[in-house]
């Protein structure tokens, strides 16, 4: 590898991507210094800023940071992307997330269906549509959306959420079971966090299968002693029925 120091901002900017897919609290600080230093070598990236908003967005998702406060950089680092390019599909992208996390669902959706109009192989724009959907849009176009997204990517390093999105798709559907085997799936990818699992430990729980659920549950609660309902129904912007299916699911695992 390349010294740190010696890379252009193309490079800075892949060297952030490798490490923000690796999805650790401390990864995510050395994407952020990377997206950093190529927008210090070009101010007109807008990818880089978009990989920026990625990583506010990250701290703000998994509460590695105050999470009203990392919610605006990453509206405002997503609205520097689009400033510096708006045909630019990862700008539009990135945009759509901020949105979700400011609770704008509606623009959300337009930014992500924009996305991918310029980008019809954008195959993470069309897992963040997915996973918007899945929790309080339209649970059908979610499972397409995640189904999409994997064949355009089957590999992709955020297939665990693409995954994830669906199962909670299949939950809001009343299919426990299905939701049950794809969130098992998602678990099983070798980058899931703390919050793909709890979408396991909920789905399975739903599903009646409590062993498995409880085991699930004690895995995070090795990491996050404290974590509970709250927290998991928190994270996300779930319509209400669904909010109230995951936690009959909790209390099931002693997790409610």
């Amino acid at each position: 590898l390349k010294a740190p120091s010696s890379l252009n901002a193309w490079e800075a900017y892949h060297r952030g991507l490798w490490h923000m897919y690796r999805f650790t609290r401390t990864e995510n600080e050395q994407a952020r210094h990377f997206f950093d230093m190529a927008l210090k070598l070009d101010p007109t990236f807008a990818r880089a800023y978009a990989g920026l908003s990625f990583t506010h967005w990250q701290n703000a998702f998994q509460r590695w940071g105050d999470r009203d406060q990392e919610s605006a950089l990453a509206f405002e680092t997503a609205g520097q992307s689009l400033l510096v390019d708006d045909h630019n599909p990862a700008a539009h992208w990135a945009m759509g997330r901020a949105l979700w996390l400011r609770g704008e669902q509606d623009g959300s959706l337009i930014e992500l269906e924009r996305a991918v109009d310029l980008s019809p192989n954008f195959a993470l724009g069309h897992y963040a549509l997915s996973f918007v959907h899945s929790q309080s849009g339209d649970p059908n176009a979610a499972i397409g959306a995640s189904d999409h997204s994997r064949h355009l990517s089957p590999f992709d390093p955020l297939l665990f959420g693409m995954l994830g999105a669906r199962a909670m798709a299949h939950v809001r559907l009343g299919q426990f079971d299905e939701a049950a085997e794809w969130a098992l799936k998602a678990a099983a990818r070798p980058n899931a966090h703390a919050i793909i699992l709890a979408i396991a430990a909920h789905c399975l729980a739903l599903a009646g299968r409590l062993d498995e659920a409880r085991t699930f549950a004690a895995v995070i609660r090795k990491t996050l002693p404290n974590y509970c309902a709250d927290d998991f129904i928190g994270t996300f912007r779930f319509e209400p029925d669904a909010a109230a299916l995951f936690r009959q699911g909790a209390r099931r695992i002693g997790l409610g």
